[in-house]
């Protein structure tokens, strides 16, 4: 064990060939919408249900997440990518038009038009490397019409096209 491991460079573009599920995380602490895109996310355990995603310590948006007790996971659709786009951006309002979204039973943001809304109960933040996990207790789910989900590769979103 130990070691400094590969440099950042050799290490992005060996990920960049994998290909991620896009989600936008949205909460609403203090009344105030935030949000962040996620390209980490991934379920955690069956029983309870887990589900994770990593923000970069780096991130504007995480000191007010944090604050959350509630968040939902927007798992974004194919024709999404402006959403995931937005959702990535610093210095804008991503809630405001074009953005389509709606507070949920509990207050907290529902993006429209996604594949499917986790609405989580904060369970575990912790720090690893420069990036803060993030583990929700899934508490609602609600699934979207049928469609192919948003991915990201190379740099890039993109659409699942299935194997025949």
């Amino acid at each position: 064990m130990g070691g400094e491991g590969i440099g950042g460079e050799d290490f992005r573009r060996a990920l960049a060939v994998h290909a991620a599920g896009v989600v936008v995380v949205t909460a609403r602490p203090e009344g105030v919408p935030v949000g962040l895109t996620a390209t980490s996310f991934s379920s955690v355990s069956l029983k309870p249900p887990l589900v994770s995603f990593y923000v970069d310590q780096g991130s504007t948006t995480w000191p007010s997440l944090r604050k959350a007790e509630l968040f939902a996971v927007n798992v974004l659709a194919g024709d999404q990518a402006e959403v995931a786009a937005r959702f990535a951006r610093k210095g804008v309002d991503r809630f405001a038009p074009p953005t389509r979204w709606s507070p949920g039973e509990r207050g907290v943001p529902l993006l429209d038009g996604v594949s499917a809304h986790l609405v989580c109960t904060m369970h575990t933040q912790m720090e690893v490397g420069d990036h803060h996990l993030v583990v929700g207790l899934v508490n609602e789910a609600r699934i979207g019409p049928a469609g192919r989900p948003l991915l990201y590769h190379g740099g890039r979103f993109g659409r699942f096209i299935p194997y025949p």
